[in-house]
């Protein structure tokens, strides 16, 4: 076969968007933050918005995403993403305005500034990246960590009596009549890497209507922090995290 036929258009399968930077990533192998980040990306480019969208970057292990979209990014402090995002949304309502965060950034020190973003339902997208574990700073207990999970502030486990019970930050956002669409997915298998790809779509599609907050959260693993080779903590998530953080809708506009 010659190299012409091999790179046809009718022969290509797939093709790196132009929406990611030449940038190679900083996430461990096996992380699922690079597969979102590229169906985030892959989504706006889809849409033709490239030239009208802005992201802003948390701090945790995404903290550095500004340099891997091709679109403008903005800093926030830590846990301050929903609140930039209003921002610079609320003066620039033409854009299409998403944060990107993990759960130390978005459910611990940013529990206020996501709760009433959602609340007031600011016409944002948030993308929530859930491993249960504080993944940059040496893989601390999280408010995301579940019963029993052992991290390193929690060798024991998670006890529930004197540490609380895990927040399921997604349920609780999408009980707000804020929040107009709330999903959870996850990027571990093709299947559901098109799963999350397809809400991603659909959360950015609707900003255009201005009905109020869309949250994706995704389900991610954690190789390094959970101590495990990127398919042990696969099959770890496919049997501990996803009975507690189940994938699916939760919120859907009503047709």
């Amino acid at each position: 076969m010659s190299e012409k036929s091999i790179i046809s258009p009718e022969n290509l399968v797939y093709e790196k968007t132009g929406v990611m930077t030449d940038k190679v990533l900083h996430y461990c192998p096996g992380c699922g933050h690079g597969t979102a980040h590229r169906i985030l990306a892959e989504a706006i480019d889809e849409l033709g918005i490239q030239g009208d969208t802005i992201g802003v970057a948390p701090v945790g292990c995404s903290v550095l995403a500004y340099y891997y979209f091709d679109v403008d990014m903005q800093e926030a402090a830590h846990g301050r993403a929903p609140a930039v995002a209003t921002g610079i949304k609320r003066v620039m309502p033409e854009k299409y305005v998403f944060t990107y965060q993990g759960d130390g950034d978005l459910a611990a020190i940013g529990t206020a500034e996501t709760i009433h973003a959602c609340n007031r339902g600011e016409n944002i997208l948030v993308v929530f990246i859930n491993n249960g574990i504080y993944g940059m700073t040496g893989g601390q207990m999280a408010p995301t960590t579940l019963p029993g999970m052992k991290s390193s502030t929690s060798p024991f486990g998670r006890d529930v009596s004197t540490m609380g019970n895990p927040l399921k930050i997604t349920e609780l956002v999408a009980q707000l009549p804020g929040t107009y669409f709330v999903t959870r997915q996850s990027v571990h298998v093709p299947a559901n890497v098109r799963k999350a790809k397809r809400a991603i779509k659909k959360a950015l599609e609707y900003q255009k209507l201005n009905r109020g907050t869309c949250f994706v959260e995704i389900v991610s693993n954690c190789p390094y922090g959970w101590k495990m080779t990127p398919v042990e903590s696969n099959k770890w998530m496919e049997e501990n995290m996803f009975p507690f953080y189940p994938l699916g809708d939760i919120k859907v506009p009503e047709k």
